[in-house]
């Protein structure tokens, strides 16, 4: 995901709840993935921002399974940002999180996750 100039703050660097946002959509994937259907966003248990990203760098996003529980999974979610420096590319981890989802049923109740297969 770029970075760009609508994302930042009054200071010029990409505001932290973009980052957040999209750190909750690709958490929320793998959560989808895992639980085979809806999941919601219950808990941001954690979330540290290491370094600013700057306006054109480019956010990847991994994502790790730490938990699974009766209805909740629990994700790590690490960020890292490439950008241009002096010429050269250059890798740099910009924050982690650890969210909870709920897989829910077409209700919106709470739901067991699927044994995986």
């Amino acid at each position: 995901m770029m970075a760009m100039p609508r994302d930042t703050n009054g200071l010029g660097d990409i505001f932290g709840g973009w980052l957040m946002s999209h750190a909750d959509i690709a958490g929320a994937v793998l959560a989808y993935r895992r639980a085979r259907g809806r999941v919601v966003t219950v808990a941001v248990n954690e979330f540290t921002f290491l370094r600013p990203v700057f306006v054109g760098d480019v956010v990847s996003f991994y994502t790790d399974m730490h938990r699974v529980g009766n209805t909740s999974i629990g994700i790590d979610i690490t960020m890292f940002s490439m950008r241009n420096t002096d010429g050269r590319e250059e890798q740099v981890r910009v924050a982690t999180a650890r969210i909870t989802y709920v897989h829910i049923g077409a209700d919106r109740m709470p739901r067991e996750v699927p044994e995986q297969d």
